[in-house]
């Protein structure tokens, strides 16, 4: 019979031994079982599909015990164990993507289909873990700069834009070589150095590995 705490066999002769209490959390993908049975010795466990034995030597001498019969489904073949000082600490792999709301129970009988995690019932895009107190929809977030790389300027378009935004901004000396460079150079040269294209007319510019000839010519 499941209890929240071990049975301890012992003789006639022993002393009692104080009861040994067990918890349990839960990932995703696994139950994790804890028993707070130290420095235990010979543990052997067994893994039904609902149920759970775990037998130890504990250093008194006695024999520990625990059975239980679990509230869902496992997989038997993908559950392990570990023995540390302090503690077994056994993990259950689940067979169904269900959160537990308790650890024993009748699987059959059981409140499985309400365990099913509301945002799977919904269809909705998992929330990633954050340390932030505030969700974020990563969904929206993905959208969003989808949307604001459709509508980023490229190419000439682009480079039109940082001039805009440069003409926009800058000074009048700046203003002034930008619209002289342009004109004088026929539109080869944009400049944004006054000092330079003031001291005379701007020259033709052209791209390399070409050579600048007027239409008559």
């Amino acid at each position: 019979m499941a209890s929240n705490e071990g049975e301890v066999k012992m003789d006639n002769n022993q002393m009692p031994t104080p009861k040994i209490k067990h918890d349990w959390y839960q990932t995703e993908a696994f139950v994790i079982v804890t028993i707070l049975a130290k420095n235990s010795e010979n543990v052997k466990i067994d893994y039904g599909e609902t149920t759970l034995s775990v037998n130890a030597r504990l250093p008194s001498g006695n024999d520990y015990s625990l059975e239980l019969d679990l509230a869902h489904y496992i997989v038997p073949d993908q559950c392990s164990f570990k023995v540390v000082p302090s503690k077994i600490e056994v993990k259950l792999k689940k067979r169904d993507g269900l959160r537990w709301t308790v650890l024993e129970g009748n699987p059959v009988a059981g409140d499985a289909v309400k365990s099913i995690p509301d945002a799977i019932m919904r269809n909705e895009p998992p929330k990633y873990p954050s340390s932030s107190k505030k969700s974020k929809d990563w969904d929206r977030v993905e959208k969003e700069i989808e949307k604001e790389e459709e509508e980023k300027p490229q190419g000439e378009a682009a480079v039109n834009a940082l001039f805009q935004k440069i003409y926009g901004s800058g000074s009048d000396e700046v203003r002034r070589a930008m619209n002289k460079s342009f004109q004088e150079s026929g539109g080869t040269v944009l400049s944004t150095n006054w000092n330079e294209v003031s001291k005379g007319k701007v020259e033709t510019k052209a791209a390399d590995g070409m050579e600048w000839k007027k239409w008559d010519s």
